[in-house]
């Protein structure tokens, strides 16, 4: 799968070249701006499905009263009603979280940071007792 993926990302690599020159030539630059993208992507597929979901779920949740001839709204005060749009969101905002705000909780350097200091940490137990 890794092989075909590769295939497919040199390929993107190459039309992008023809259509806008040789500034990405199928580097890694472009390959992570391609995955970046695609993760923007089908977070935005995500919100438009949870919109259009949860739209159909609380239209339906209105019921036709026949004996007044108008809608009847008592569905809109049940939990059920709501329940899957709140339980779906937090999904969708952890979702939203990992595309956006990735480098919100570790920050850009956080990975180099944590090598250095377990590197130092290791240079001083072993100094400790030399």
């Amino acid at each position: 799968m890794g092989r075909l993926r590769r295939q497919f990302y040199d390929e993107l690599g190459r039309e992008y070249e023809k259509h806008y020159g040789k500034e990405f030539t199928g580097d890694e630059s472009y390959n992570a701006a391609y995955k970046k993208v695609k993760k923007i992507k089908g977070f935005y597929s995500h919100l438009k499905v949870y919109i259009i979901v949860n739209i159909i779920i609380i239209a339906s949740s209105l019921s036709r009263n026949h004996e007044v001839g108008g809608i009847d709204f008592s569905g809109l005060s049940e939990w059920h009603t709501y329940s899957t749009a709140l339980f779906w969101g937090i999904g969708l905002v952890a979702h939203g979280l990992s595309v956006f705000s990735s480098e919100w909780f570790f920050g850009s350097d956080w990975e180099q940071r944590k090598i250095q200091k377990y590197m130092d940490k290791e240079a001083s137990n072993k100094n400790k007792w030399e």
